[in-house]
């Protein structure tokens, strides 16, 4: 029996492993994409204007 308690943990923290990457998939694009991609374009144009506040471009 001690097989059994050895082999527990990996298949258990490989499901859940699994269970996140099908997630994060099924997370991905949809009809919240737009609104994502505009947050990350918003949040890189902040963080550049604050790396070169001396410069107008």
């Amino acid at each position: 029996m001690d097989y059994v308690s050895a082999l527990v943990p990996p298949v258990v923290m490989a499901a859940f492993f699994i269970g996140l990457v099908v997630t994060i998939v099924k997370s991905q694009g949809g009809p919240n994409k737009a609104k994502e991609d505009a947050a990350v374009d918003a949040a890189l144009s902040r963080a550049e204007s604050a790396r070169q506040p001396g410069t107008d471009a």
